[in-house]
């Protein structure tokens, strides 16, 4: 057992010195280079190979061709394991690791997103590539 006057002096110090964990809600932490978080799919530079449909070990993507050298991206985010495999394996590039990692939902169909593209509208600078949409969920209610 340590002596009380050196538990004291501990004490103290750990009472003035700087905290070891960061207000996060509060304080927005900015994530590594290289951060393997939410996947974003550029439809534009996809050939549809399927490699990454191949690689992924849980499954999480799906691509369709939807028209002629068109495809879309189907990314279960509930299913990824985030190890972007698939983004290693895109011979092209389309898809990325984004450094976005706040993916807390209250419905797991808000985490089916389909990536869409449309080559005649090319996206201005500064803007993603592609268009995301949320898959509602299939046993949400259909409204009249």
């Amino acid at each position: 057992m340590k002596r009380p006057g050196r538990m004291l002096a501990q004490v103290l110090e750990s009472v003035v010195s700087k905290p070891a964990t960061v207000r996060y809600p509060f304080v927005k932490i900015m994530m590594p280079e290289k951060f393997r978080g939410r996947l974003k799919f550029c439809a534009e530079k996809c050939i549809g190979c399927k490699l990454c449909m191949r690689d992924c070990p849980t499954g999480a993507i799906a691509i369709r061709k939807v028209g002629d050298k068109q495809f879309e991206a189907d990314i279960d985010l509930a299913k990824c394991i985030y190890c972007a495999q698939c983004v290693d394996s895109c011979m092209k590039k389309a898809l990325e690791a984004t450094p976005e990692f706040e993916l807390a939902s209250l419905s797991r169909g808000s985490l089916r997103v389909t990536f869409r593209g449309d080559p005649a509208a090319r996206p201005a600078a500064g803007e993603p590539p592609g268009e995301e949409r949320a898959e509602p969920p299939s046993d949400a209610p259909k409204k009249a």
